[in-house]
């Protein structure tokens, strides 16, 4: 599942692969978006010759900048991924499941499944509603603990942590799998309301998604936020790292997003 930590190796990588390459070809499969326009499917506004990059992530994020002016935007929430390959190779999934593809003289960066897929330019960029409302980046070391108190303040005091973790505008990176293993570390109820939690645990669990998340980044395994793996997430019916109460799984939330919790130890 891409949260932060995955955006952000996945910018790693493109950045080795293609950044500062000078760009031979792009395809789109469905109309990408310029500001309030739409090109064709199949076709491109990027002008081969110009060079890519750069490339960063911002939360779950990932933009590509090319020196026309114009931006790639996608957001790869549960189905995307990005994969990079030598020209000419063969791809691992179906070119019907491609949805842009970055080609230079050495190199293809091609996106699979991304149901966000934009090409912005500067004042698209500058006005984007979902960019510019990104609370602190969690995977960004030393993130503005600050600014997300005060947009904690801000907040519904009623909704429960588990829903407050996953809103995007207070801090951005984390998923469902940060969600539950930062809770669980904090010892914190995830249906609890934000009410009942005070300012120095605010802090700490943000802090701990945040540690998490960048522990993380070099990884090229399976996530691992405890020596044994993960303490909670997935791991419905099986015994919590912390007292061998049997962890729950519910949906919560208007999105219905799942949450695994320790009933015992996280109260």
């Amino acid at each position: 599942m891409p949260e932060g930590d995955t955006i952000h190796r996945t910018a790693t990588t493109l950045r080795a692969v293609i950044d500062g390459h000078t760009l031979d070809r792009s395809r789109f499969a469905h109309p990408t978006r310029q500001g309030g326009a739409s090109g064709l499917g199949g076709t491109s506004i990027l002008v081969p010759g110009e060079r890519i990059g750069p490339i960063e992530a911002r939360g779950k994020h990932l933009l590509i900048g090319f020196s026309g002016g114009l931006t790639l935007h996608t957001h790869l929430q549960m189905s995307g991924s990005w994969h990079t390959y030598r020209p000419g190779e063969r791809w691992q999934r179906p070119s019907r499941q491609m949805v842009v593809a970055l080609t230079s003289t050495s190199a293809e960066a091609v996106c699979f499944n991304a149901p966000v897929v934009e090409l912005l330019d500067p004042s698209s960029f500058a006005r984007h509603p979902q960019l510019n409302a990104l609370g602190p980046d969690l995977c960004v070391p030393g993130f503005d603990a600050d600014e997300v108190a005060r947009r904690l303040q801000r907040t519904d005091q009623a909704t429960p942590m588990g829903v407050v973790l996953l809103d995007q505008t207070i801090a951005s990176g984390i998923g469902n799998v940060f969600k539950s293993e930062a809770l669980w570390a904090r010892s914190l109820d995830p249906f609890a309301p934000l009410s009942s939690v005070d300012a120095e645990t605010r802090q700490a669990v943000y802090r701990t998604a945040s540690d998490q998340l960048r522990a993380n980044l070099a990884e090229t395994g399976p996530r691992r936020t405890v020596p044994q793996g993960l303490a909670v997430y997935d791991r419905a019916g099986q015994p919590c790292r912390r007292c061998g109460t049997p962890i729950r799984t519910r949906r919560q939330g208007s999105a219905g997003r799942s949450t695994w919790w320790c009933p015992a130890c996280q109260t």
